[in-house]
């Protein structure tokens, strides 16, 4: 079964709050909308991430982890300092395996603690349940803790090309990063080319990228769409005014990703096989 490895969902704010110190009020995204327009090419599995506009509150994650039956997987964001080892448990059997390090979106509306100070606690958690720690950091930021990440004693995945920006991957910091990447436990999600192409509705996969990656890590390279598709900066008008997400045709995301890649065994790999490892899946072995 191909996956989605990195999809949000958003609730009616009547029934889910939004954290008061968001930038903007995000519209309703339901699954059942995410389900119909992944179908039609085949996707019948995901891996919901918590949104940062619901900061630790995961219940709509998980009603949608119930509604999807064995077929989704959840990646939380929880406070170590308050979270039981029942509470863990009960987040293990409706399906989460990872908990998220925020340290790009400002949605939360605070300044970013240093990477090792936010990571070591949910590492811990992590490693206690079996899970991964997903960290969604710019670059320069992944390279300042490369030994930290490469040590790290749990999985821990990278969003979205590993937010590269214009870095080329035979530049300096390209090629430290592929480094890293060849020697830690660190896995990669080829998700959202609009956040490191500086064109905001590129549905394109960064060829150069998708290559090194692949080179570097291929059998640790996931897909996703990033549905919704956030807002665009500056529609983010104050915590209480709608912004529209970007207006990006999930299929063209995906048939651009599948024409991109060298074989359909790659493919394979990528949407089916990576997933069932990471994620837990059945038929993971």
């Amino acid at each position: 079964m191909r996956c989605d490895c990195h999809v949000h969902i958003a609730g009616d704010i009547g029934r889910y709050p939004q954290v008061p110190t968001r930038p903007y009020l995000a519209a309703p995204a339901p699954l059942a909308d995410l389900r119909r327009l992944a179908s039609a090419r085949g996707i019948t599995r995901f891996v919901i991430v918590q949104a940062s506009f619901y900061g630790a509150d995961n219940a709509l994650l998980l009603e949608s982890l119930d509604a999807l039956e064995g077929r989704g997987r959840g990646v939380a964001v929880v406070d170590p300092a308050t979270t039981s080892r029942q509470a863990l448990s009960e987040l293990h059997r409706r399906g989460v395996r990872g908990l998220r390090v925020n340290l790009y979106s400002r949605q939360v509306g605070r300044g970013f603690a240093p990477l090792a100070d936010a990571f070591a606690a949910q590492a811990a958690l992590a490693r206690e349940m079996g899970w991964h720690v997903e960290v969604i950091a710019a670059l320069p930021m992944v390279l300042e803790n490369a030994d930290l990440l490469a040590s790290a004693a749990v999985p821990v995945v990278l969003d979205h090309y590993g937010l590269v920006g214009g870095v080329r991957p035979e530049s300096g910091e390209g090629r430290r990063f592929l480094q890293l990447l060849r020697r830690g436990p660190l896995w990669i999600k080829l998700s959202a080319p609009y956040r490191l192409s500086g064109a905001p509705l590129d549905t394109r996969p960064p060829a150069e990228w998708l290559a090194a990656l692949l080179d570097a890590a291929g059998d640790r390279c996931v897909w996703g769409s990033d549905w919704p598709h956030t807002p665009l900066p500056e529609q983010h008008r104050g915590a209480d005014i709608p912004a529209a997400y970007r207006d990006i045709g999930y299929s063209d995301l995906v048939d651009y990703f599948l024409a991109a890649l060298p074989a359909g065994a790659v493919a394979e790999r990528i949407l089916v096989r990576n997933p069932a490892r990471l994620y837990d899946f059945p038929g993971a072995g």
